[in-house]
């Protein structure tokens, strides 16, 4: 990986504000990428959005707990995951890191040391890249690594805002994800157009056709769409 050329994606989950704002400047600063989310839902939202080269994960968010987004990501793929936290008891770091954790760096920490750590997950997310995530339902296969999706072996082209409507839904497989919850983010705001949401379905549709007569695309008049999980 070129850095200079082709700059790490870093997602960073951190509900303190200003710590989130610092890492972001520190990551920037050393020649990376920085993705910023508060919560664990944004986190997961942008994990998906981003296919990030690695996670740092704060433990202390407030709509749950960091150990459960640990075992979330971790069934996704294998980006590398390095926990920073207050949390100082042997048993939380082992928990952590038996729940697929790459490393736990206590705070207060310092720069050198993080961005060391950071580095040193990176080499192991290069090494671990032949197996990024991927996604199946049906014969439909997304790779959110490579940001490839494929239907029954064949590679379907698709515009970068229809593979990441396709992707959100993806990894909310079976769970109808809401019509403001998708405008927020593919689009970046609720307040986007949902006829762009209709109009980028529609192509999906078309491209993704029928299971067994069962349409993959699923909509719920009303509330939002689905990836049905077959």
């Amino acid at each position: 990986m070129s850095a200079a050329a082709d700059p790490a994606t870093v997602l960073v989950i951190e509900d303190d504000a200003s710590l989130n704002a610092a890492l972001a400047a520190t990551l920037r600063a050393a020649g990376y990428r920085p993705v910023t989310a508060r919560t664990a839902a944004e986190g997961l939202r942008w994990y998906a959005h981003y296919a990030p080269d690695l996670v740092l994960l704060d433990l202390g968010l407030p709509d749950r707990d960091g150990l459960t987004v640990i075992a979330e990501l971790r069934a996704k793929g294998t980006t590398p995951i390095v926990v920073l936290s207050a949390r100082d008891a042997e048993a939380m770091k082992v928990e952590a890191l038996d729940l697929g954790a790459d490393d736990y760096v206590q705070k207060p920490f310092g720069v050198e040391e993080l961005l060391a750590r950071l580095r040193a997950g990176l080499r192991h997310g290069v090494q671990a890249r032949g197996s990024a995530p991927r996604l199946r339902t049906g014969d439909l296969e997304i790779d959110l690594g490579l940001r490839l999706v494929t239907k029954a072996g064949q590679p379907l082209k698709l515009s970068p805002k229809a593979y990441d409507l396709l992707s959100e839904l993806a990894v909310n497989l079976g769970r109808t994800v809401g019509h403001k919850e998708l405008l927020r983010t593919v689009w970046g705001s609720e307040a986007a157009d949902i006829q762009y949401l209709r109009v980028y379905v529609g192509q999906l549709r078309q491209k993704l056709g029928d299971v067994d007569g069962a349409p993959l695309l699923v909509s719920e008049p009303g509330v939002g769409y689905r990836l049905a999980q077959i």
